[in-house]
């Protein structure tokens, strides 16, 4: 196998994770977590396109650049559906699809309280290869991700995951707590984890005109997350942990972007990992297919 030319691998790592951001840019005043999950969910008949990238290069392996492409569709006013496919690029290795995961969120109270309980239920096709870190769980480690792609990709696991939200709003600031339970289908043990997060906007009232970079446009928090080991053992032994600053941008046109820089805690995590998401928002596309439906007839 022939190696990645570095300066066309960085060219081609820009375009994904950003030409692709470009195509596929997010709405509203969504939280810009990255791995946390708050109570927001999809409004039903919206479709949310969303590229979240990360870019990280462990201490004893090439540099990657993962990306992963989210469908979001709110099926329901409690149950939003979505879909991601994920891939990723090594520099020196090759770019490879590492598989697909397909979330349901459900919310079983709807209207506000003080904390706001979310159920997730999630199925994974993966291959050892991927390398997006939309989760950390058990004992991940930074070396995982420095398997070569030919090795690593033959590795299929077939995971179920599990996750208790707990998201809460007070006054301008959310606090959103996630707890994590992952197991592979096959007879590997439970493996636990979590994730916190908190974020607000930088000014909550609006200033009545339309602009793009006024304050209330952005929102910025943190957000923190990592491994607690498995059944055999809960514990924070040999576990990797992640701090990252996030900030989101809404733009026009039901757009949104978001960025994180993530810097590890433990010697077991990767040094920095870098985030950029773009998302697009189609708005009641229900009635989009019922209206074209009507205009053919």
């Amino acid at each position: 196998m022939s190696c990645i030319d570095p300066i066309r691998f960085r060219r081609t790592a820009l375009l994904l994770a950003f030409a692709a951001g470009l195509v596929f840019p997010a709405v509203g005043q969504d939280k810009p977590y990255f791995v946390t999950y708050s109570h927001d969910l999809e409004e039903p008949g919206n479709l949310e396109i969303e590229t979240k990238s990360a870019v990280a290069r462990p201490e004893h392996g090439h540099r990657f650049g993962a990306l992963a492409t989210e469908l979001e569709y709110g099926a329901r006013a409690w149950w939003t559906t979505e879909l991601y496919l994920d891939g990723q690029a090594t520099d020196g290795d090759s770019a490879v699809y590492t598989g697909l995961r397909w979330e349901n969120r459900f919310r079983p109270l709807m209207h506000e309280y003080p904390i706001n309980p979310v159920l997730y239920v999630e199925f994974e096709n993966i291959s050892g290869a991927d390398k997006n870190v939309l989760e950390v769980v058990g004992h991940d480690a930074e070396s995982d991700l420095v398997v070569p792609n030919a090795v690593s990709r033959a590795d299929h696991e077939h995971e179920g995951e599990v996750k208790l939200i707990l998201s809460s709003n007070i006054h301008d600031w959310n606090v959103s707590e996630n707890f994590i339970a992952e197991k592979n289908l096959g007879h590997a043990p439970w493996e636990f984890g979590y994730a916190v997060g908190v974020a607000r906007p930088l000014r909550s009232l609006s200033s009545g005109q339309e602009c793009i970079f006024c304050a209330e446009k952005f929102i910025a928090g943190i957000e923190a997350y990592g491994g607690l080991g498995d059944t055999r053992a809960l514990t924070l032994h040999d576990t990797s942990h992640y701090l990252a600053p996030v900030l989101g941008w809404e733009l026009p046109a039901h757009m949104r972007l978001s960025f994180s820089p993530g810097f590890g805690l433990t010697g077991n995590s990767v040094d920095q990992v870098y985030r950029v998401g773009f998302a697009y928002e189609f708005n009641d596309l229900d009635k989009m297919f019922r209206s074209r439906r009507g205009e053919m007839r």
